[in-house]
């Protein structure tokens, strides 16, 4: 049985959502009133809630995710 890196998988489908919808980390960034150079970082590292993922795939317009 393979092992999922979650870590991997959450970070992917946010940065897929938000080329799917037009939208860069900037404008995310401006979106959620937060450090353009914070939210890169925490979007590379992979290492985030699922509620701030909500927040951003809301901010984004994203109302259905497929896993």
């Amino acid at each position: 049985m393979v092992e999922t890196d979650w870590t991997t998988q959450a970070k992917n489908i946010l940065r897929a959502e938000l080329t799917r919808k037009g939208v860069s980390v900037r404008e995310l960034a401006r979106r959620l009133d937060q450090d353009e150079r914070v939210l890169a970082n925490k979007i590379s590292r992979g290492k985030f809630t699922a509620a701030f993922m909500l927040e951003c795939l809301n901010a984004i317009g994203v109302n259905e995710v497929r896993v």
